[in-house]
């Protein structure tokens, strides 16, 4: 907000990922730690539900918006002339349908497709995986399915393309990207991966549990494999950053740049990263 070098479309879906980081951060960790040192759950059924419910909800609104971003990547670089026609209403779109897609999944439970309950641990309150019903089995296909099969592919396929336009550009130098002022193809390639391997860390244990209460015998759980789930998947609170911040050099000049007290980065920065690319500062009419 206080660098206008900084207000582009691919951070303002950024901004959008921090608030569910945020969200996470500031109603999952405490509630749960609370309940840690009670010993059981502490904040009752109403308790229940809001922890529940606000935890999917930003965790979903989260993968929503990195799928977003995969988005966003691929039509900047490897569709530039649909990128340059995407207009602020566009990506308000794309971000409100991250959201949107959260708060119905989020929703549901309580409105009886499936149910929220105290895990087994006592220390947090989740989809109630125990109950492996017919409710729950089709509640935890259709998430599996639209939030975390689907967007892990739409990441690989982006990523995949972009990857491959970029090393076009460092290799064989084709002239529809001479435009584009991208370094060692190599950081880029990495970048991806990281990327795509961090979604995996941090939802794949807990859709495996998901999984396997629907179809096995949830009693069979491991009580270890119950704590690291959740944990794993909250832990996406401090990859993201991680990825989509800290590693943007222009975004590192511009902390800098702030603990100086400056009005505007020092010197102008080298596009390095496929969060790099030179977009337009936001405005009232296109981004």
């Amino acid at each position: 907000m206080k660098y206008k070098e900084l207000r582009t479309p691919t951070n303002a879906i950024i901004i959008n990922l921090a608030v569910t980081d945020i969200g996470v951060s500031s109603i999952g960790y405490p509630m749960s730690a609370a309940s840690d040192l009670y010993g059981s759950w502490k904040f009752g059924y109403a308790g229940c539900q809001i922890y529940a419910g606000l935890n999917i909800f930003f965790g979903m609104a989260s993968i929503g918006l990195l799928t977003v971003v995969a988005m966003d990547r691929y039509l900047t670089i490897c569709r530039p002339d649909i990128g340059r026609r995407m207009t602020t209403n566009t990506y308000i779109s794309m971000i409100v349908g991250a959201w949107v897609n959260g708060l119905v999944w989020a929703v549901m439970p309580i409105l009886g497709w499936a149910s929220y309950a105290p895990d087994p641990t006592g220390a947090t309150c989740t989809i109630n995986w125990r109950e492996n019903d017919a409710s729950f089995v089709s509640f935890t296909m259709t998430v599996v399915v639209i939030n975390f099969i689907v967007p892990l592919t739409v990441m690989f396929y982006c990523y995949y393309h972009v990857t491959r336009s970029i090393k076009c550009h460092t290799t064989s130098n084709c002239t529809e990207y001479l435009n584009r002022d991208w370094s060692d193809q190599v950081d880029v390639t990495k970048m991806s991966v990281i990327m795509i391997l961090m979604f995996l860390v941090a939802w794949s244990p807990y859709s495996i549990v998901c999984l396997w209460a629907a179809f096995g015998d949830p009693k069979k759980v491991p009580p270890s494999m119950a704590i690291i789930a959740p944990l794993f998947a909250k832990s996406s609170t401090f990859y993201n950053p991680c990825i989509y911040v800290v590693a943007n050099k222009k975004f590192r000049r511009a902390i800098f740049a702030m603990f100086k007290c400056q009005t505007h980065q020092a010197t102008p920065v080298t596009n390095i990263l496929p969060m790099d690319v030179p977009q337009n500062p936001l405005t009232s009419g296109r981004i």
